[in-house]
C-alpha cells in the first residue's frame, strides 16, 4: 500500500499494511514440499554469499535468516522528500528502467522499497497497544513476513505532466502508463510482483505500482512471457484455472461482488498446498437480520449493515495439514464478510 494513504486507508476501510483486507500472517498448515526447500536454500545461500535474489517472501514464507545482517542498501529522497532504502543492486537496475521509462515520456519514482523487520514490529506493537490485539492482527501484517523487509520490492509512483501522482486512487488512473511500465520491467530484472486475479496465489490485491527485482533478466521475461505469479514459477507448475459465479444480486453491485471475493482470496492464500477451483455469491439471502447478528457478535465495536456469504470449491494437498484432510476435495466452504455504511468488506470468518 502506498505510505501516503496507509493511515486513512486503515481506519477507514479496515486495509493491510502490506496486505488485503484480512490478516497477513502464517497459517497453522504444513509449509509446501517446494516452498520449504527454497526457504532452506535461501538461508543457506544468505548466510554464505549475501542475500538470495530469488527468495520467496509471502504470507507464508518468512524472511529468511540473516538476511538483513547481508543486506546492503543505498538510502535516497525522493521528489516528495521522503526517504526511501532500497536493496543497493535493485536500486542500480531500478534506476536503469527509469532512464528507459523517461525515454518515451513516462516519468516515475520511488514512493517506497525496504521497511525493517523492527519497523513492522513497531508498528504491530503501536497498533495492539491503541487498539487491541485482535484489530492489530486484522490489520498489520505479520513482522517477517513482508516481502517489502527485503529491499527487493519496490513501489513506485507517478509524475504526469509535471505533477507527482502518489495516492493509490489517482495512481489507478492511469492504466496506460503502468502497461508501458510493466512493458519494461522484465528487461531489467524486475517483475510486476500482485497480478490482477491471482489474489488467492500471492495473497494480496492488484497493485499496477508494486515490482520485484530478480537480478536475473531472462528469469524475469520467462515469467512475465508466462503470466505467471512468482509463487508459481518456484513451485514449477500454474495455478488451475478458477470458475467464479458472482453475479444474480439484486442488493450488491458487481463491484461490491469482486471487493469481497478480492477479500476471501487474499485469505485463501494463506492455506498453504491448496489449490481454489472455484468461487462464488451466496445469494442475497444470506443478507439476514439472523446473519447479520451472527456477524456482529464477532465484533460488537462495529456497526455493521449488510453482511454477504461466499463459497469456494479447493482440493487440499497430497500430504494433508493440521487443518485439512489430504488429498481431498473441499465442496462449499464458506466464508463470512461484512461492512459498515461507507465502508469496505471484512472478512469475518470462514469454514464450514
Amino acid at each position: 500500500m502506498n505510505k501516503h494513504t496507509m493511515a486513512a486507508a486503515l481506519l477507514a476501510a479496515g486495509l493491510t499494511l502490506g496486505a488485503c483486507g484480512g490478516a497477513a500472517q502464517p497459517a497453522a498448515t504444513t509449509q509446501a514440499t517446494t516452498a520449504a526447500a527454497t526457504q532452506a536454500a535461501t538461508a543457506t545461500a544468505t548466510q554464505t554469499q549475501g542475500i538470495d535474489y530469488k527468495a520467496l517472501v509471502n504470507k507464508l514464507n518468512p524472511l529468511p535468516e540473516g538476511w538483513e545482517d547481508a543486506l546492503e542498501t543505498v538510502k535516497i529522497k525522493n521528489s516528495l522528500g521522503d526517504d526511501v532504502e532500497v536493496e543497493k543492486k535493485a536500486y542500480d537496475a531500478y534506476l536503469a528502467l527509469k532512464a528507459d521509462l523517461e525515454k518515451e515520456g513516462v516519468h516515475v519514482d520511488l514512493d517506497s522499497a525496504r521497511r525493517s523487520v523492527a519497523e513492522q514490529q513497531r508498528i504491530m506493537d503501536e497498533f495492539t497497544e491503541k487498539y487491541g490485539a485482535d484489530y492489530a492482527k486484522k490489520t498489520v501484517a505479520t513482522p517477517g513476513y513482508s516481502e517489502h523487509h527485503t529491499g527487493l520490492a519496490l513501489d513506485l509512483y507517478l509524475n504526469i505532466d509535471g505533477k507527482d501522482v502518489y495516492l493509490n486512487e489517482d495512481m489507478v488512473q492511469y492504466p496506460e502508463v503502468w502497461a508501458q511500465i510493466h512493458a519494461k520491467l522484465a528487461e531489467h530484472g524486475f517483475i510486476l510482483r500482485y497480478l490482477k486475479g491471482a489474489e488467492h496465489i500471492t495473497g494480496y490485491g492488484y497493485e499496477p505500482w508494486h515490482i520485484r527485482y530478480l537480478d536475473d533478466v531472462d528469469l524475469a521475461k520467462q515469467i512475465a512471457e508466462r503470466g505467471i505469479t512468482f509463487e508459481e514459477y518456484l513451485a514449477g507448475k500454474d495455478a488451475p484455472t478458477v470458475s467464479y459465479n458472482l453475479e444474480g444480486s439484486q442488493i450488491f453491485s458487481a463491484a461490491d461482488l469482486e471487493e469481497a471475493a478480492v477479500q476471501v482470496k487474499c485469505q485463501f492464500a494463506t492455506f498453504a498446498g491448496c489449490e481454489l477451483h472455484s468461487l462464488s455469491f451466496a445469494g442475497d439471502a444470506s443478507n439476514s437480520p439472523e446473519n447479520l447478528a451472527k456477524v456482529k457478535a464477532h465484533d460488537s465495536s462495529k456497526e455493521y449493515t449488510q453482511v454477504i456469504e461466499l463459497t469456494t470449491n479447493f482440493h487440499t494437498p497430497a500430504q494433508g495439514s493440521d487443518a485439512f484432510e489430504a488429498d481431498k476435495e473441499i465442496e462449499g466452504y464458506q466464508w463470512w464478510l461484512a461492512r459498515e455504511d461507507g465502508k469496505g468488506w471484512q472478512l469475518i470468518t470462514w469454514g464450514n
